[in-house]
């Protein structure tokens, strides 16, 4: 895949709130109740969770955003279209961290940070490589 610079940005921003979180390969439970998954722009996705978007990234292709409410900090992306959004999370994955995803948003952050926030916005949760399991 040939990523454009926005992409390459918001990458290494998940390579940054990964590093903060660290690695890990948590499980996840199925037995919390899920709300509809939510729509939107990144501005009105952040209003839902409470927070105001640090917004890095603002192109055509996807917007990208720093955001921190209660619950913690977090990546927030949206994208123009649903392949971009699947190759960029495919691409992202292996700086390891949780993924939320939406119809053409993720968020990303710690374990905690993204079941928390999946119970406002809904979505699907997804686990990026565990690099522990990994020895060199």
């Amino acid at each position: 895949m040939r990523l454009t610079r926005p992409m390459l940005a918001v990458t290494g921003a998940v390579a940054a709130v990964v590093a903060l979180g660290g690695c890990g390969s948590g499980g996840r439970s199925g037995s919390e109740k899920v709300p509809a998954t939510a729509t939107g722009s990144l501005e009105s996705l952040a209003a839902e969770v409470k927070c105001k978007p640090n917004i890095q990234t603002d192109a055509d292709e996807i917007r990208q955003a720093i955001c921190r409410n209660g619950d913690g900090k977090f990546i927030l992306a949206t994208f123009a279209t649903d392949r971009g959004q699947r190759e960029w999370i495919n691409d992202a994955k292996d700086y390891g961290g949780y993924y939320l995803v939406g119809r053409k948003w993720v968020a990303v952050g710690d374990d905690g940070v993204v079941k928390a926030l999946r119970g406002t916005l809904g979505g699907d949760l997804e686990i990026g490589t565990d690099h522990h399991a990994h020895s060199g």
